[in-house]
């Protein structure tokens, strides 16, 4: 329990330093309210509106609630199916923020954005929990929301490419459903070992002082890094993601009672990239979307590898000037801009 809660107060410090978390910072100080309550008040204003040409439709899939949009216009056939899980380190964020396609694009496609339960309220790993019933549901009932349950995607940013990528893990073992289509990550995090690959040493301006032996490593066994040693190396990052600047820190001496209380954060569940080879191996086609002012930038890459090395076909594109949940402050999705993007990600889709 401990474990958990501190992965959702070093994420959240990651992915929400910007002004509305000063904002609510100050607020909270001053008694008035939670600064979390704060942050999710003002990001709602962020959320678009629904074209015209769609229908959205509040619903419970397996008691989760989502969100579905599909378009007005009838369909000759079923359509395909994606599940949207929205990123903000499982603390805010709302089925009103979704993948945006124009109303020609949604012609053959239903889009269903998922409000799995916030932390604190609701810890870990109840976010994941309720992506992956929302996801088996619409699996199960695809005929229902005129969807090919063989063309379903799963996909999400920053905490929600966690949560699609631990659903995909979850999902290959299940031999009485259809297999998903592909899994798209958008600058999602995958590991909770290694806080000093270059991504992290070149973007993290904040105060770290908090954050102890969780940054210096000493929550990991050496069994375990020699373990997984193969995926964390800096060794699997290209040479020009160093240029801005990486040097190597020495590892500190394994903790026993650090590991004790933060050990949750090493499993397949939180860190997908420790998954079983055998596993990986049968994950769906991926599109990964990486961004170069991201601390999160090498959990990306090294997660494109260990696909890759596995014989998962990925397909990935990095926003050279691209931050950590850009997404959020243009209109639509800003990586439709990218060479690229767009095209693959329809094709996937």
């Amino acid at each position: 329990m401990c474990s958990f809660i501190f992965m959702m107060q070093m994420w959240g410090r990651f992915s929400l330093d910007f002004s509305f978390a000063q904002q609510g910072k100050c607020l909270e100080l001053l008694g008035i309210c939670r600064q979390v309550a704060v942050i999710r008040f003002l990001m709602n204003f962020w959320n678009p509106r629904v074209d015209p040409s769609l229908s959205a439709k509040d619903l419970l899939f397996d008691g989760v609630p989502v969100r579905v949009y599909q378009p007005k216009t009838p369909s000759a056939g079923p359509r395909k199916g994606f599940m949207f899980f929205h990123g903000g380190a499982g603390m805010i964020g709302s089925i009103g923020k979704r993948l945006r396609l124009s109303a020609r694009e949604h012609l053959s496609r239903v889009v269903v954005s998922v409000g799995y339960r916030l932390s604190p309220e609701h810890l870990p790993p109840a976010q994941y929990k309720d992506c992956l019933a929302a996801t088996i549901h619409l699996i199960q009932n695809a005929a229902s929301h005129g969807v090919d349950p063989s063309k379903i995607i799963v996909g999400g940013d920053s905490a929600g490419g966690n949560y699609a990528s631990v659903v995909a893990q979850k999902l290959v073992e299940r031999s009485d459903l259809p297999k998903l289509r592909a899994q798209v990550q958008i600058y999602g995090k995958f590991q909770f070992i290694d806080f000093n690959l270059p991504s992290y040493q070149q973007n993290s301006s904040m105060d770290t002082s908090l954050l102890g032996q969780l940054l210096k490593g000493s929550h990991v066994p050496d069994s375990m890094r020699l373990k997984y040693g193969k995926w964390l190396s800096p060794d699997n990052i290209p040479e020009r993601f160093k240029a801005r600047g990486y040097k190597q820190v020495p590892l500190a001496p394994y903790e026993p009672e650090v590991y004790r209380q933060l050990r949750e954060l090493l499993e397949p569940d939180i860190s997908c990239l420790f998954a079983e080879d055998s596993v990986i191996q049968k994950l769906p086609e991926t599109l990964i979307v990486s961004c170069e002012y991201d601390v999160l930038r090498d959990d990306t890459l090294l997660y494109k590898k260990c696909l890759e090395d596995n014989g998962v076909k990925v397909s990935w594109f990095h926003a050279e000037n691209g931050f950590h949940g850009m997404i959020n402050f243009f209109k639509g999705f800003i990586f439709y801009t990218f060479v690229g993007w767009r095209s693959a990600l329809l094709m996937l889709f």
